[in-house]
């Protein structure tokens, strides 16, 4: 008898049908997987065998082939072990069938997702909001998922979700049991943003205090230059204590990400506050952008809609670096394999530290510089011109001495800067409402052109520093995105001439590398 079971698979974040087919014939004993199958997925042959029998079913010694249609779509991971364990009892007539040897209707009904274990446990799934959300999208009603991703599914409305935690309760669904959906939960974007480090902690440093505002305000990237020990580092760090909340359409964006990468909370079940993400700069091309032989999302992608911080930014290979180039442009990031090309969200705002020369004292009014200026140029062009044209703000962080590290002044925490954040953003929320666009520093040209004019003072000063720093046309909208933040920070409807002025002294490094 030929059974079929409508199960789901991912094509990077989209999720597209999948039917299990089972035939089971005369001839010698087997277990054959087609379909452009995996190893994972050939590996759910052993899965299956012991999960029917330890779950008190009969497993056929005879000629079993499966089919994951369509048959050209490659087919990773586990996903499939339930849908064709119960394609095989159903085939077997063991379940789904009346008494006419027909498939029951609830064969046909649902959708079956879910690995198992050789007890006959049905087991988490990576990947199981994506496919929630293209099986509502493609007028799917009722979906069966293993018991352990209730958390990320639970926010999934339009669609009846069922957990199951075995084998036999997925075969009594099918026998045509009635069992409740899942409970749906309110998505709440109150957040407690985790920072290791708050601002009022860190001594002195009001310039980067401030630029690490205006970078959080507007979503903007930011390097950070200064001598070892200058706190850079600590900043960086207290960067989630201030960024702004996110909406409901980044959440979700983000928890996508992490389902499919199986980094998800499984607590929480969604990501409420911004990713953090910091790799070591020993760190691969692969690593960072994505791919391996399953295309997987690298730590760009993990950073979507939150922050990818970069310490000691020279130290990553030179290849490593030029490939942020397209991602910081254009917020995604295309991984190409042999098999298959998948395109993965990357719009994260780029935090990066260095030294401004090989042994960091270069500048140091506290310690004398042991470079020569070629070692000096040679540190410096490890980081290209375009490269630092795609970061908005230079930052120099000074050394921090004495009488700064025993004051006792009271400075701004993070939860207040936090406040001047979230207000900022609200005014670009409403700008650019009805677009993809959600902070200043995602700006395209006519939305530029349109919320950035200038008066003539603001022309002029804007004109002079083109002419003195040489900046680029891209460096030239990046000052203006900027200037714009700074405006908002400051609850100005235009920009005037201090927050040009502003602006412009964040671009010390454009000279530097011409």
């Amino acid at each position: 008898m030929l059974s079929k079971i409508k199960s789901y698979a991912l094509n990077g974040l989209e999720g597209y049908s999948v039917t299990a087919e089972v035939d089971i014939h005369s001839g010698l004993p087997g277990f054959d997987v087609v379909g452009l199958p995996d190893t994972a997925v050939k590996e759910s042959r052993e899965r299956v065998r012991s999960a029917i029998k330890n779950s008190g079913y009969d497993f056929p010694p005879r000629k079993i082939t499966v089919n994951l249609a369509p048959a050209y779509t490659k087919k990773e991971g586990p996903i499939f072990d339930l849908a064709i364990a119960l394609g095989l009892l159903v085939a077997t007539e063991q379940a789904g069938v009346d008494e006419r040897r027909s498939p029951l209707p609830c064969v046909c009904d649902y959708v079956f997702l879910g690995e198992l274990s050789l007890s006959g446990a049905v087991t988490r799934i990576n990947g199981v909001m994506p496919m929630l959300i293209a099986a509502r999208e493609h007028g799917v009603k009722k979906v069966v998922i293993p018991q352990a991703n209730i958390s990320e599914a639970r926010y999934i409305r339009g669609i009846d979700v069922y957990a199951v935690s075995s084998l036999r309760e997925a075969v009594d669904i099918i026998n045509g049991a009635t069992p409740s959906p899942i409970d749906k939960a309110a998505l709440s974007l109150e957040s407690h943003p985790h920072a290791s480090e708050d601002l009022k902690y860190v001594k002195g440093q009001f310039s980067a205090k401030r630029a690490l505002e205006i970078a959080a305000a507007g979503g903007h990237n930011i390097i950070m230059i200064g001598s070892p020990g200058g706190g850079k580092t600590m900043l960086a760090k207290c960067l989630p204590g201030i960024l702004p909340d996110m909406t409901e359409e980044e959440v979700m964006e983000t928890t996508k990400i992490h389902s499919v990468a199986g980094i998800l909370d499984d607590d929480s079940g969604v990501v409420t506050e911004r990713p953090f993400r910091s790799p070591h700069h020993t760190s691969s091309r692969i690593a960072l952008t994505g791919g391996g032989s399953s295309a997987r999302p690298g730590e760009v992608s993990y950073a979507h809609n939150g922050v990818l911080f970069l310490d000691e930014l020279p130290e990553y290979p030179r290849s490593v670096l030029e490939i942020l180039r397209q991602p910081l442009e254009d917020g995604v990031i295309t991984v190409s394999r042999v098999s298959r090309s998948v395109e993965y969200p990357a719009n994260f705002m780029l935090v990066a530290s260095m030294n401004p020369c090989p042994c960091g004292y270069y500048g140091s009014a506290m310690h004398q510089c042991t470079c020569s200026p070629s070692q000096i140029n040679k540190y410096m062009s490890r980081i290209s011109g375009p490269l630092l044209d795609r970061i908005d703000i230079h930052i120099e962080v000074d050394e921090v001495g004495y009488d700064d590290l025993t004051s006792t002044m009271e400075t701004e925490s993070s939860a207040d800067v936090r406040k001047r954040v979230n207000a900022a953003r609200a005014v670009q929320t409403a700008r650019f409402a009805g677009t993809d666009v959600h902070s200043n520093s995602q700006m395209t040209s006519s939305m530029i052109k349109r919320y950035c004019a200038l008066d003539g003072k603001s022309e002029a000063i804007l004109q002079a520093a083109f002419d003195k720093l040489g900046l680029s046309a891209r460096a030239y909208t990046r000052v203006l995105k900027v200037a714009r933040t700074i405006a908002d920070l400051a609850g100005a409807e235009n920009i005037e001439a201090q927050h040009i002025l502003e602006a412009v002294r964040y671009r010390s490094l454009d000279k530097a590398v011409k």
